[in-house]
This record gives structure tokens, C-alpha cells and sequence, in this order.
């Protein structure tokens, strides 16, 4: 994909905030689930395997960027490492 691509630029927006801490399903879908056809930053983000689960003590799923999605945004934006 291009950079140029809005989904693209969504999708490392998306591996970025959910990078920042553990999320969980209802947060991240009320932050970005989107009802637009052209905008399909979770199902995308999710198609890559970019999205992990994680049973947290509490019995909470906790989503976090994956391996592959870290090193997507690592290659795509590396100031985002630093």
C-alpha cells in the first residue's frame, strides 16, 4: 500500500494508539469503528494480523499491537520508535 493511502495512514495511526497502552474491545471500537466502506481501519488493521488478544487477570480481552504491526510502524513511521 502507499503511503499516500488513507487507510494506510489510519491503519499506523490505529498500531500507534493502540500501542500506547492495552485496550479493550469496547474502547477501541468506539474509537474506531467507522459504519464508512472506505474507511476499514479495524477490519484492516485486523486482516494483517496486526491486532493481538490478551486475557488479562481480571478476565478483561486486552488488545495489543502485534510483533508484525510494530514493525510495520516501525519501518513506515521510525520517529514513532523513539
Amino acid at each position: 500500500m502507499s503511503g499516500t493511502d488513507p487507510v494506510e495512514a489510519l491503519v499506523l495511526d490505529f498500531v500507534a494508539w493502540l500501542g500506547e497502552r492495552p485496550r479493550d474491545y469496547p474502547e477501541t471500537m468506539a474509537a474506531w469503528r467507522t459504519s464508512c466502506p472506505r474507511l476499514p481501519v479495524w477490519e484492516e488493521a485486523v486482516e494483517r494480523g496486526f491486532v493481538e488478544r490478551s486475557l488479562a487477570p481480571d478476565g478483561t480481552v486486552r488488545l495489543l499491537p502485534s510483533a508484525a504491526a510494530r514493525r510495520h510502524l516501525a519501518a513506515c513511521r521510525p520517529q514513532a520508535g523513539r
